[in-house]
């Protein structure tokens, strides 16, 4: 009987959950034992683990977040806990490993990978930019708050003729910011893909307010950068176990050089961790069990080292390396659409 262990990484993200019963279910089926690691990485270092039974599972399929709990531990920063990891993995007896997570977490069990460990990875993150996958769980309920937002701050702006400003998630690919804001028709989408010219921007936003159209929507990816950054300083040098600076402040860095250079009200609104929380939409818990049962498939094959990945309608085995060593970023083409809304399609 194989003994399978599952943990979750990096952020939380709607239809976590899903992945973990789809793979609890699955492994159950084929009369594995499954042991829920806690608080990713963390808790194979510490060895804090529980075995998960259907019951465990049960009703956790709308819930966001997950049941197994997470955090952004590196274990490859310090050589004494990869030793406590790899004795907890011989301790506990895991025949494999399913890792769910983004590249961090993906960069981790690729290392283990190379060790010998029998890994396989489900790739999750709400920005979209995991390489060899053409959709990541969550990015699609990320997108719909985001979108419901954006309606939201329509009708505010509207009645105050006033620009708002929407800084959304998004480190170094604007997929969110890209898709929502041609589904809420903003006026204007910053993202860290093309460095943006203010002088640009207020001149596109200037002509909306020259014409009938008294307020405009700009929608700004927290890692969206502007070529003229001495008007712009970074708000935070804090870094994570991975090293990434802690981003955000654009948008009311944005909102204040707008209203300074036009004159006109300008108001910011971070949406933050609102769009990593509550329920999954239906395609994602639908493409997190799918990811689920694939990746307990993967183990039943011996196919290690690889994560699964949504090729077009497909579910296919994609090896680790293709989600680490490079980011997806927006596809040009989607982006052409969104500029066909702007006054002046810009700096393009």
């Amino acid at each position: 009987m194989k003994k399978i262990g599952v943990l979750t990484g990096g952020g939380d993200c709607p239809g976590l959950n899903a992945v973990i019963r789809a793979v609890v279910k699955k492994s159950l089926k084929n009369k594995w034992e499954i042991i829920g690691i806690i608080d990713g990485w963390k808790g194979l270092i510490e060895g804090t683990v529980k075995q998960l039974s259907d019951q465990d599972v049960s009703g956790i399929l709308p819930k966001g977040g997950t049941i197994l709990g997470t955090s952004r531990t590196n274990p490859f920063k310090e050589q004494k806990n990869v030793d406590k990891l790899l004795a907890n993995i011989k301790k506990f007896k895991l025949d494999a490993l399913i890792a769910i997570g983004g590249e961090d977490t993906l960069g981790v069990a690729l290392q283990l990978h190379k060790m010998g460990v029998p890994v396989v990875g489900v790739p999750k993150t709400i920005d979209n930019d995991i390489s060899g996958t053409d959709y990541t769980f969550g990015f699609d309920t990320a997108v719909s708050i985001v979108t419901n937002a954006i309606d939201r701050l329509h009708t505010t702006a509207e009645s105050h003729h006033r620009i708002m400003v929407l800084e959304v998630m998004g480190r170094h690919a604007g997929w969110i910011a890209t898709i929502s804001g041609i589904a809420g028709g903003a006026d204007e989408i910053l993202i860290p893909e093309i460095p943006f010219h203010i002088d640009d921007v207020c001149k596109n936003l200037q002509a909306r307010h020259k014409s009938e159209k008294k307020f405009s929507i700009v929608v700004v990816s927290e890692g969206a950068k502007p070529c003229d950054s001495d008007q712009f300083e970074i708000l935070c040098e804090e870094k994570d176990d991975f090293g990434h600076v802690r981003l955000g402040g654009i948008g009311q860095r944005l909102a204040k050089q707008i209203e300074k250079r036009l004159g006109v009200e300008t108001r910011f609104t971070v949406l933050g961790h609102v769009q990593r929380g509550g329920s999954p939409t239906a395609y994602d818990r639908v493409l997190a069990t799918r990811y689920g049962v694939a990746a307990v498939e993967l183990v039943k094959r011996g196919e290690f080292g690889n994560m699964v990945a949504l090729r077009g309608y497909k579910i296919l085995p994609v090896h680790l390396d293709e989600s680490v060593t490079k980011l997806r970023t927006v596809d040009m083409d989607i982006y052409e659409i969104a500029t066909t809304f702007f006054a002046h399609p810009h700096h393009r």
